[in-house]
């Protein structure tokens, strides 16, 4: 093999977190501590937490308290969102969640990886979207860089490596169209239920 990995040359001095040293030091206190051991119903602690730290919280979000946020300050969730239990927003850069989306439990927004083919294993961020009304369900591992459209859903357990369309249903590993999540309304047929 041609090409060896050097990790005792990895620099990120290009990367700025957006904060100092000491700020971030002191999210991850208070994260660990104020916010995780915060009763479930104290949503408007948590999201003042958030906004006390740079987050763009809006009107009406649920956080629950095992979320967690990389950096807070560039992060912006949009009114009566939901940001469940063990869901993990790792915001090496940023991240956009609409109004009235989901991110069910234990699903991981990332946003930052490495160059594979950098022998020193180079930083990269990529920004992720996710547009109003859109659910992203338990487990799922949105990718960076990744855009997900409004009205738009994520299956559980699914891998999204490539932007999802608005309306679209994702699922898989990696995740593919399954379906139209608002078909036209056909009065003469009864609504289905669907399932992801």
């Amino acid at each position: 093999m041609k090409n060896k990995i050097r990790l005792d040359q990895y620099d990120q001095s290009h990367y700025s977190r957006g904060r100092s040293g000491m700020v971030v030091l002191l999210w991850w206190f208070v994260q660990g501590t104020l916010f995780r051991f915060s009763l479930h119903p104290m949503y408007s602690w948590r999201n003042m937490l958030l906004r006390l730290f740079g987050a763009s919280i809006g009107r009406g979000v649920k956080v629950r308290p095992t979320a967690r946020f990389t950096y807070p300050w560039k992060v912006a969730i949009g009114d009566h969102s939901w940001i469940g239990d063990h869901v993990e927003l790792y915001s090496l850069d940023r991240i956009e969640i609409g109004e009235h989306c989901v991110i069910s439990q234990q699903s991981y927004i990332c946003t930052g990886t490495h160059n594979i083919r950098d022998p020193r294993f180079g930083l990269v961020t990529r920004p992720v979207r996710i547009g109003d009304g859109a659910w992203v369900a338990s487990g799922a591992f949105v990718y960076p860089g990744v855009t997900i459209g409004p009205m738009a859903v994520v299956a559980a357990r699914s891998t999204v490596i490539r932007n999802v369309p608005a309306n679209e249903v994702h699922a898989g590993s990696p995740a593919q169209y399954l379906q139209d999540r608002f078909a036209p309304v056909n009065p003469s047929e009864p609504r289905k239920e669907v399932l992801v």
